[in-house]
C-alpha cells in the first residue's frame, strides 16, 4: 500500500438485523437470535476477520417514535455493556460506542471508557453525541432537551473534562516496586479541579491511562456547528453524504476547519456511510435491492420520514411531491440529516413516498449496488477522488449482508493494496494510523491536568 494509493479505513456498524428499516423481515435476517449474546459476538467476530478497524454500536436514550410500532426492530442495548463483552470475544478489532452528552456526567464516562480501552488493551473508541429528542429529555427528569447550541456548548466542556481526566494519570504513573512497596507515584496522579459553566469536577480519574494513550474521539455532526465541533475534537468522523459529489464537499469543508484549528488534515479519517448490496451479477444485485424495497410497508417509511422532519407526515399525498413547508432553524434534531432529506427532495424531484422508502433504506447514506467487483471500483472512486478515507459499512441485513461483504468485497481490496491482509498493530490508534497527539491537545487548550488547572484558575480569579 503506497502513499500514492493510501488504505481505506473500515468500520463495521453493528445495527440489530441490519440498517434497512424492513430488515427484520428478510428471511436470512437473525430476527429470532438478535438479542442473544451469540448472534452480536459473532457478528464482531465477522468484521475481525474482514480485518475492519473497528465495529461501531449506535445508542439512542429513548425508545424511539419510528420503533414505537410493529414496524420495526424496537431496541437499543446499552452500548458500553455490549461493547464489554465484545471485547472479551474479539481480540485485535476496534471498539467504538456511542455515549451523549447530554446527560450524565464527565467522570462517570471517563471511567467506563477508560476500564474498556485499558481492559481491551487500547481498543477502545467513544463517538461523542447530543442527545436532542424531547422524549430523551424526559426519560431524565428534564422538561425538554437543550437548544442546539447549548447542547454542543455542553458537549465540549464534557470532552474536555473527560480528556484531562484520562490524563490525570501519567503513562508511568504505575511502578510496582515490589522491593519498596510503591505501586504508584502519587506524584504522577493529579487532580483536575475543574470548575466550568456546566461540570465540576475535582479528579483525578480512578482508572490509569491504557496503552493507547486515551480512547479514539469519534463524532458525526454535520451542521455547521457539528462540523466546527468535529474539526476541533474528531478523530474519525462518521459522514452521511449521499453521493460523491456531496461527499468531496463536505470532506474538504471538514478538512479545511481541522487546518484552522491547528491540526493536520491526516488526523481526522471521514468515514461516509455506505450500503453495499453484492450481488455474483448486477442483475442479481439489482433484484436483491427490489426485494429489500418489497419488504417495507409505506406506512412504516412515512412515519420513518416524519421523525427525521419533525413534522407527521401521514396526512400528505404519498404520490405528490413532499410540501414545501420546512425551515431547518426549527428543526431541533440533527440539521445536517434535515438538510440531506430536503436536497435529495429537491435535487431527484421525488414524491413523498419515494423520498420516504428512500430514507428508509439509507438514512441519507450512500449506497452501492452490483458485483463485487463494482462495489470495489466504486469504493476506491470515492477514496481515490477526494470523497472519504475510509467508510463505515452498513449492511441492508445481518448477518448475510455483512459475510457476503467480508467474503466478496474485502479480499478484492486486499489484492488491489488498498487494505489490510491482516492486523498489524494492537491498538485502534495503531490501526487507524492516529498517534495520540499530546501536543495537539494542548495547542487547542486542552491541556495537562496541572497546566490546565493552573489556567482555569487563572481564568476564575481574573
Amino acid at each position: 500500500m503506497t502513499p500514492e494509493r493510501p488504505p481505506f479505513v473500515l468500520s463495521f456498524f453493528q445495527d440489530k438485523v441490519g440498517h434497512d428499516l424492513a430488515a427484520w423481515r428478510h428471511p436470512e435476517a437473525a430476527t429470532e437470535t438478535v438479542l442473544t449474546l451469540e448472534y452480536q459476538a459473532r457478528l464482531a467476530r465477522t468484521a475481525e476477520r474482514g480485518k475492519f478497524d473497528m465495529v461501531f454500536l449506535a445508542d439512542a436514550l429513548t425508545l424511539l417514535p419510528e420503533n414505537n410500532s410493529a414496524f420495526t426492530t424496537t431496541f437499543y442495548f446499552e452500548p458500553l455493556v455490549l461493547l464489554a463483552t465484545l471485547a472479551a470475544a474479539t481480540k485485535r478489532i476496534g471498539l467504538a460506542a456511542t455515549v451523549s452528552t447530554s446527560y450524565g456526567e464527565p467522570y462517570h464516562v471517563a471511567r467506563a471508557f477508560g476500564t474498556l480501552d485499558l481492559l481491551s488493551g487500547g481498543r477502545g473508541a467513544w463517538n461523542v453525541v447530543t442527545s436532542m429528542r424531547e422524549s430523551e429529555a424526559w426519560n431524565f427528569g428534564r422538561e425538554g432537551s437543550l437548544d442546539h447550541a447549548t447542547r454542543y456548548e455542553r458537549a465540549q466542556e464534557f470532552l474536555d473534562v473527560v480528556r484531562l481526566l484520562w490524563r490525570s494519570w501519567e503513562p508511568d504513573a504505575i511502578v510496582a516496586d515490589r522491593a519498596s512497596g510503591r505501586f504508584a507515584d502519587p506524584d504522577k496522579i493529579h487532580p483536575i479541579r475543574h470548575r466550568g459553566r456546566h461540570f465540576a469536577v475535582e479528579g483525578p480519574l480512578n482508572v490509569p491511562r491504557s496503552p493507547q494513550g486515551e480512547p479514539v474521539i469519534v463524532q458525526a455532526g454535520a451542521s455547521s456547528i457539528g462540523k466546527a465541533f468535529a474539526a476541533r475534537n474528531a478523530e474519525v468522523i462518521f459522514a452521511s453524504t449521499p453521493d460523491l459529489r456531496s461527499a468531496r464537499a463536505f470532506y474538504a469543508d471538514v478538512k479545511e476547519a481541522a487546518v484552522a484549528e491547528g491540526r493536520r488534515p491526516e488526523a481526522i479519517k471521514i468515514l461516509p456511510g455506505m450500503i453495499p448490496i453484492v450481488g455474483r451479477t448486477r442483475a442479481e444485485a439489482e433484484e436483491k435491492h427490489r426485494f429489500l424495497k418489497g419488504l417495507l410497508l409505506p406506512e412504516a417509511a412515512i412515519r420513518y420520514l416524519s421523525q427525521w422532519l419533525e413534522t407527521d407526515l401521514s396526512g400528505f399525498d404519498p404520490d405528490r411531491p413532499l410540501p414545501d413547508i420546512f425551515d431547518i432553524e426549527r428543526i431541533r434534531g440533527q440539521k445536517g440529516r434535515f438538510a440531506n432529506i430536503i436536497d435529495i427532495s429537491r435535487r431527484e424531484k421525488l414524491t413523498l413516498g419515494a423520498l420516504a422508502a428512500r430514507v428508509a433504506a439509507t438514512r441519507t447514506h450512500c449506497f452501492m449496488v452490483g458485483t463485487a467487483e463494482e462495489i470495489a471500483d466504486e469504493m476506491e472512486a470515492w477514496l481515490d477522488g477526494g470523497g472519504c478515507d475510509g467508510f463505515n459499512i452498513l449492511t441492508t441485513h445481518l448477518p448475510a449482508g455483512l459475510d457476503e461483504f467480508v467474503d466478496e468485497v474485502v479480499p478484492l481490496l486486499q489484492e488491489r493494496g488498498r487494505f489490510r491482509a491482516d492486523y498489524e498493530h494492537e491498538t485502534l490508534r495503531g490501526h487507524l494510523g492516529l498517534p495520540f497527539d499530546e501536543a495537539s491537545l494542548e495547542r487547542r487548550g486542552v491541556s495537562e491536568a496541572p497546566r490546565y488547572h493552573a489556567r482555569l484558575t487563572e481564568t476564575a480569579s481574573a
